[in-house]
């Protein structure tokens, strides 16, 4: 009996011993926990593919905390977004500086005439200007999300860049929402008159009147307004559209269709602003009485001739047409 109680003595100890053993042992197929706190973030990443908690709220997607595609999101969004911001946007100034410095505004070959002809009614104005002013704050408040840090933060310090950045942000999302209307208002505005047709092609070849002293005809818009036009109908509705998916988290795709959100939408918004410039250096210091047309509404009629003189001859041959159909003027007997 004495025996027979050794062996399985012996026996019971072998297997606690073997059970041991294989405990501490991982297999093969062992997942990591993510909850121990001693697991490391690349072992998640590895194991798991990404970091995902719990949440309370009913959308579960909302629970990822990290995932591979975030860092090449974060690669893009800290060095990529800079260098094409500051491609095109710098290089957009250095080269209207220059072309300015060469070429110097393009003036009225024929001078001034002292009659005027309405260019553009009030409420087209309106809708201009509410869009533009829009657009230029939405443009500073949005570079400094990728330029502020690294450029203003310096200069004023953490507080004040603090204090600037949540204005900033309240003004990039509120603002949203009348730049939108007015891209769309633009959009059925302007449409009658910006297809494209064989005149924008003579017009583009002969330079536009901007490179040499020629002035091609053309009608109310010419092919570079008219490229404008749909830089800022295409680009303004895919800003619109992908800023209100970031505005809104989670309604319409997961972390990964919203970092693609903000991938396009920063690089549409930041082509835009280099776009813009041009836009605007033509309408101001670049063309002689180009900035009446959306000051005061009206144009001289020189003006007119030299750069949309087709348009000239259509107002003209209106008013001529509607001057014939009022009835003459009756004298009072």
């Amino acid at each position: 009996m004495a025996s027979l109680a050794k062996y399985i003595r012996l026996a019971l100890g072998a297997w606690v011993l073997a059970l041991m053993i294989t405990a501490s042992v991982p297999s093969i197929g062992q997942q990591v926990n993510p909850n121990a706190s001693a697991v490391k973030e690349q072992q998640l990443l590895q194991e798991l593919n990404r970091i995902q908690g719990r949440v309370s709220i009913p959308d579960q997607r909302s629970s990822v905390l990290e995932q591979p595609a975030g860092r090449e999101w974060r690669e893009f969004r800290n060095v990529t977004l800079r260098w094409v911001g500051g491609v095109a946007i710098l290089g957009m100034l250095v080269a209207l500086v220059a072309f300015y410095l060469i070429r110097g505004m393009v003036r009225l070959q024929s001078g001034r005439s002292g009659r005027t002809i309405v260019r553009f009614g009030a409420f087209e104005r309106f809708v201009h200007w509410m869009t533009a002013t829009c657009f230029i704050i939405l443009a500073i408040s949005g570079l400094n999300i990728t330029f502020g840090r690294p450029l203003l933060l310096p200069l004023i310090g953490h507080e004040a860049f603090s204090e600037w950045s949540q204005w900033a942000k309240y003004a990039h999302n509120y603002l949203s929402f009348p730049f939108t209307i007015g891209v769309m208002l633009i959009f059925l505005m302007w449409l009658g008159g910006n297809i494209p047709n064989k005149v924008d092609v003579e017009w583009i070849k002969r330079g536009g009147g901007i490179v040499g002293h020629d002035h091609p005809p053309a009608y109310r818009f010419n092919a570079g307004q008219k490229a404008v036009y749909w830089i800022v109908v295409i680009g303004g509705a895919a800003i619109a559209i992908t800023g209100y998916e970031l505005m809104f988290p989670f309604y319409l795709s997961g972390i990964e269709g919203m970092q693609m959100a903000a991938v396009i939408h920063a690089i549409v918004a930041v082509l835009f602003v280099a776009v813009m410039l041009a836009h605007i250096y033509i309408g101001t210091i670049g063309m002689q009485g180009a900035f009446e047309a959306m000051g005061s509404g009206v144009v001289d009629v020189n003006w007119a001739k030299e750069h949309h003189s087709l348009w000239l001859e259509e107002e003209t041959r209106t008013a001529a047409n509607d001057a014939r159909s009022k009835p003459a003027a009756t004298a009072a007997e």
